[in-house]
């Protein structure tokens, strides 16, 4: 767990630069099951082909968290973007990562990301 603001700060980006700037095709895509989606704790992103973040979540099961919907989703489609442009990307956090470090890391990424489809960014503390 990270000491203090700069670790927090430091690993917040190290996941950014995972969800962000890995190649497109190493995403996963979607399917209706998920089954290719680890169940664990961690920080996604949906992403398009060429729009890049879409959406930027944190959940304490990845594969439950997209197999019981997503408005993201939603969303791509009310925004006609065809499936294969959309891919999900993960980095899975180890189990005993806390609820409120989830939370401090998503907020940190959203503040600097500013993904289209996440309603709110929490402000900085």
């Amino acid at each position: 767990m990270p000491a203090n603001d700069s670790e927090l700060k430091a690993q917040a980006q190290k996941i950014l630069d995972e969800i962000a700037f890995t190649p497109f095709e190493v995403g996963l895509p979607l399917d209706r099951k998920f089954g290719n989606v680890p169940m664990r704790p961690g920080i996604y992103a949906i992403r398009h082909r060429t729009d890049g973040l879409l959406y930027i979540g944190k959940t304490k099961n990845l594969r439950s968290r997209f197999s019981g919907g997503h408005k993201a989703f939603l969303w791509a489609w009310l925004d006609k973007y065809h499936d294969s442009d959309i891919r999900i990307a993960l980095q899975p956090l180890p189990y005993w990562q806390s609820p409120a470090l989830l939370l401090e890391l998503e907020a940190i990424i959203l503040r600097a990301t500013e993904p289209p489809y996440n309603v709110q960014i929490p402000p900085e503390r």
